[in-house]
């Protein structure tokens, strides 16, 4: 009787011989959380642990896996020593994965992955079982202290160093982020125009202002554009995050200057019919000049009370008798509208009490003697 050899053994039974390093093929019996269970048609059962299926270190395998599932994998070691075979479906996945990174390098083509790792140094993707690292540097073209908001987002990039035997494999994302605004400028200064009234989100606002994103490109709405009346502080007006309507006044190169001030809602075009001449109005010393007061009938509306006119005693200066935010009655001596000129007199109402008061005393005597 001649003797039988232990791998024809093996194949009559129909069991397949495997060794560390090969390429096998199983289908899923059972799937953990943390575990998964494949017959590789071999004696044992063949073991995939959450480490070796994904980079994802809180992933649930039942989620991304089921029983009869077919999956590839690459034997770590035949024997863990209680009779299981431990397999690798990430390193398996990964050198297929840095073929593909390998050509897109070469192509500098873009990709896309999920960001499973995020640090104050940047970003790890992971494509396809390969890892890559984005420095923080190349997030974005700028500078972003809090990367969180990256973390399980899919990003775009592009390989710009491929050395995976060094553990190199390095993805710029800035550079495309750059390139797609760049687009977009382009694209919105085609069609802007002065005198545009366009939509716009406040990005960031200062002591003089607030700049306003239209889209790919910022405008500066100034202080003195965001209110017919003056500010102390932008913020009264707009915050961050905000969507305003605001009027392009004047595009120099990439220079773009807004406007919330519609000339519609110009407070000086009523002002003829609000304030004629004669009209007693009362209003707030909104400043001071050595000639005057400017005294704010309205927001966006002043109008001078000339030192003259403050009294009918002679004032040296309008900070003797006067204040800032000091509320007058006085009459209105002179409008011209289109210069956006009021004159105010409280030396007129005055003379006119003063009158009046002459000629009721007057009509007393005159009374009295009949």
């Amino acid at each position: 009787m001649s003797e039988v050899s232990f791998e024809e053994l093996l194949k009559e039974e129909g069991v397949v011989s495997i060794s560390n390093g090969q390429i096998v093929e199983g289908t899923v019996i059972d799937v953990k959380e943390d575990e998964i269970v494949l017959n590789i048609g071999y004696k044992a059962d063949g073991i995939i642990s959450r480490k070796e299926y994904s980079n994802a270190a809180d992933i649930d395998l039942r989620t991304a896996v089921k029983v009869g599932d077919v999956l590839p994998a690459k034997v770590v070691k035949v024997n863990d020593g209680e009779g299981q075979v431990i397999l690798t479906y990430k390193k398996l996945a990964a050198e297929k994965a840095n073929k593909r990174l390998e050509e897109a390098f070469n192509n500098k083509e873009v990709l896309k992955a999920v960001v499973t790792k995020v640090s104050d140094k940047g970003l790890v993707v992971d494509f396809g079982g390969a890892a890559i690292f984005i420095p923080a540097s190349l997030v974005s073209d700028i500078y972003e202290r809090d990367l969180s908001k990256y973390d399980k987002q899919e990003v775009e990039f592009v390989i710009i160093e491929y050395n995976p035997k060094k553990g190199r494999i390095i993805g710029d994302r800035k550079q495309l982020v750059a390139a797609k605004k760049k687009a977009a400028q382009e694209a919105l200064f085609a069609k802007l125009e002065v005198g545009m009234t366009v939509e716009g989100v406040v990005k960031n606002v200062t002591s003089f202002g607030a700049f306003v994103d239209l889209g790919g490109v910022d405008g500066l709405l100034h202080i003195s554009e965001m209110s017919w009346g003056r500010l102390d502080n932008p913020g009264e007006v707009v915050k961050v995050g905000d969507k305003v309507n605001v009027l392009v006044k004047d595009i120099k190169g990439e220079k773009i200057a807004l406007s919330m001030k519609f000339e519609d809602k110009n407070p000086w075009l009523t002002v003829a019919e609000k304030y004629a001449k004669g009209t007693v109005i009362t209003g707030k010393v909104a400043r001071m000049a050595a000639f005057g007061a400017f005294v704010e009938l309205e927001p966006g509306v002043d109008a001078l009370l000339h030192v003259s006119q403050i009294s009918k005693e002679r004032v040296e200066k309008p900070e003797n008798v006067l204040s800032i935010g000091q509320e007058i009655t006085a009459k209105v001596v002179d409008v011209n509208a289109e210069a956006k000129k009021i004159s105010l007199s409280i030396r007129a109402l005055e003379e006119e009490t003063k009158d009046d008061e002459e000629a009721a005393a007057s009509d007393e005597e005159q009374a009295d003697q009949e």
